[in-house]
C-alpha cells in the first residue's frame, strides 16, 4: 500500500514538473502582464469581493449569487488555510523556473498545497453559477484565468491548482445543504382549468393597490394599456374592501377578478374570488410576490398571455378560524408566536442580504427575544417558540420555507420549534445552520389537511400572509383543495 502511494505521489510530482516546464517555455506575450496583474488582484479574494459588490447592486438571483459566493469563499478559505496548508506542507516551485518578468513582486511564503487562489476562484464561480447561470458564465473564464495564473507566475504546481479548485467547487456545492437553490420552474399544476379568455379585459375587474411594491411598475397604466376594457378599482381610504368587491361582483358583469399588489392584497381579493367562484389574475407588483413567483409569474407579461388565451389552473387556499369567528383565508402562510416578527425582520433585511441569510438572522433575533407559547397542537401539549402553517408543502425542509413544488396537494405544512427541550434555541440554530433539522428534537415538521390549536394562557394573534389578524385561544386551520382558479402560463398550449 505504501509503495503504491509512493508511486502515485511520484507520478503526480513528475506530471507537475512536466506541465510547469511547458508553461515556463511559452513565448513572451502581453498575456504575461495581464496574468500577473490578475493574480495579484485576487489576493485576499479582493477581486471576488468586488465582483460580489457589483452583483449585489441588483436584487434577485444576482444578489443571491453574490451572497452565496462570499459564503463559499469563506468556507473554502477556512479549509485551505486552517487545514490544508498546515497539514499538507509543500515547497513551492523554484523561483528560477519562470522568466523574471513573469514572477510576482512579493511571492507567497506559505505551503504550496493547495492553492488558495484557485480554491476561492472556483468557490465563487461555482456558487454564482448555481444562482445565476448567466453571471456564472461571465465569472467562470476569469476564475479559470486566476487559477492558471498561479502556475504561469511560478508560485504553484499544477496539482496545487487542480486540488484547490476542486476544494472550492466542493465548498460552493456544500452550501446547498443549508441554503438550497430555488428551482427556476414554476410550481407544478396538477389541475389545469379552462378559464374565460378576455383578450381586451372585458369582464375583468382589477383592484390596484398603488402603494404596493417598489415603484418598478405603474399598475394602473399597465392595466389601461393591456386591458383597456377592464374596470379598475382602487381601495378606498375608509370602508370595507371585501364588501366593496362583493358589491362589484354582484353587478353580474364581472367574469374574473384581477389584483395588482403584494401578497396581502392578493389574499384579500383571492378570498372574494374563491367565494364567488371567479378566476383570479395576479399582477405581481408587491415587494417579494411569493404567490406570484410560485405561480410562475415573475412579471406582468405572462399573466397577460394567460388571460388572453384563458390558460389557468386551480390551487388550494388555507383558512384560519379564530374562536369560532368567520374564517380568514390565506394564500401562503399562517403563523402563531414569534413567526410574524421573524417575517417582518426577514422582509426588511431580504432586499439587502438575500432571503436565506435574512431568514437566518431573523430567526436568531426572534428566538432570542421571544417568549414561548403553551400550545396544544393536534391534542398534544407543547411549549413552542414559533408555529408555522403553510398552504401546501413548502421547500426546503427546515425553518426557512421559500417555495412550493406544487399548489394543490390539499395539505397544510406544519412546522414548529419546541421550547420544552434543554437549550432548545441554541440547538435549533446549530441544527438549522448545519442542515440537520430533520434529526433535531427541537424541530417538528409534518403535513395534515386540518389542524386544531389551543392556547393555554393569554390570547395570541394569528398572522396570515404577513398580515396580523385577530387574537384568540382556539384556532382551526384547514386546507381547501382546488378552492381558487387562477390565470397562469400554460405548460402545454404554448
Amino acid at each position: 500500500m505504501l509503495d503504491r502511494l509512493h508511486r502515485v505521489i511520484s507520478g503526480v510530482g513528475k506530471t507537475d514538473r512536466d506541465l510547469a516546464l511547458r508553461s515556463a517555455r511559452l513565448p513572451p506575450t502581453t498575456a504575461d502582464i495581464a496574468l500577473k496583474v490578475l493574480s495579484n488582484a485576487a489576493n485576499h479574494s479582493m477581486l471576488w469581493l468586488t465582483a460580489a459588490a457589483v452583483l449585489g447592486l441588483r436584487s434577485g438571483s444576482t444578489r443571491r449569487a453574490a451572497i452565496r459566493g462570499i459564503a463559499a469563499i469563506a468556507c473554502a478559505s477556512a479549509i485551505t488555510n486552517l487545514l490544508g496548508k498546515p497539514l499538507l506542507p509543500r515547497r513551492r516551485p523554484p523561483a528560477e523556473l519562470v522568466a523574471p518578468h513573469r514572477r510576482l513582486t512579493e511571492p507567497p511564503l506559505s505551503s504550496s498545497f493547495p492553492s488558495g487562489h484557485a480554491a476561492s476562484a472556483a468557490a465563487f464561480a461555482t456558487a454564482v453559477a448555481m444562482e445565476s447561470p448567466a453571471a456564472g458564465a461571465i465569472i467562470a473564464p476569469i476564475a479559470a484565468a486566476v487559477a492558471y495564473s498561479r502556475v504561469h507566475t511560478g508560485v504553484h504546481w499544477p496539482s496545487d491548482v487542480v486540488c484547490g479548485a476542486a476544494l472550492g467547487a466542493g465548498m460552493a456545492w456544500a452550501t446547498r445543504r443549508w441554503w438550497p437553490v430555488r428551482p427556476a420552474e414554476q410550481a407544478a399544476g396538477a389541475s389545469p382549468a379552462e378559464l374565460p379568455a378576455l383578450p381586451d379585459g372585458a369582464g375583468l375587474a382589477v383592484l390596484v393597490n398603488p402603494e404596493a411594491g417598489v415603484g418598478t411598475l405603474a399598475p394602473e397604466q399597465w392595466v389601461t394599456r393591456h386591458w383597456p376594457a377592464a374596470k379598475v378599482v382602487y381601495p378606498a381610504s375608509s370602508g370595507d374592501l371585501v364588501a366593496e368587491l362583493d358589491r362589484l361582483v354582484a353587478a353580474k358583469s364581472v367574469r374574473a377578478l384581477g389584483v395588482a399588489g403584494g401578497d396581502g392584497t392578493v389574499a384579500t381579493v383571492a378570498a372574494v374570488a374563491a367565494r364567488h367562484r371567479l378566476p383570479l389574475a395576479v399582477l405581481p407588483t408587491g415587494t417579494l410576490n411569493h404567490f406570484a413567483m410560485d405561480l410562475g409569474l415573475p412579471g406582468p407579461t405572462p399573466v397577460t398571455e394567460a388571460v388572453r388565451h384563458g390558460w389557468g389552473c386551480t390551487v388550494d387556499l388555507g383558512t384560519a378560524r379564530v374562536d369560532g369567528q368567520p374564517i380568514r383565508w390565506f394564500l401562503n402562510t399562517a403563523s402563531l408566536g414569534g413567526y410574524p416578527e421573524m417575517v417582518r425582520f426577514r422582509e426588511k433585511w431580504a432586499p439587502r442580504w438575500g432571503k436565506w441569510p435574512a431568514a437566518a438572522a431573523a430567526s436568531v433575533r426572534v428566538l432570542y427575544d421571544s417568549t414561548p407559547l403553551d400550545l396544544e397542537i393536534a391534542g398534544v401539549r407543547h411549549k413552542v417558540w414559533v408555529l408555522f402553517i403553510g398552504n401546501g408543502a413548502y421547500a426546503p425542509r427546515g425553518f426557512a420555507p421559500t417555495w412550493r413544488p406544487n399548489l394543490d396537494n390539499g395539505l397544510l405544512d406544519v412546522r414548529y420549534v419546541r421550547a420544552d427541550t434543554r437549550f432548545s434555541r441554541l440547538r435549533f440554530v446549530i441544527a438549522a445552520m448545519t442542515g440537520a433539522l430533520k434529526r433535531s428534537r427541537t424541530y417538528v415538521e409534518h403535513s395534515c389537511p386540518e389542524l386544531d390549536v389551543v392556547v393555554h394562557g393569554r390570547p395570541v394573534a394569528v398572522a396570515t400572509d404577513g398580515e396580523i389578524g385577530p387574537t384568540g385561544t382556539r384556532f382551526t386551520f384547514a386546507a381547501h383543495k382546488d378552492a381558487l382558479q387562477v390565470y397562469r402560463p400554460s405548460t402545454t398550449d404554448r
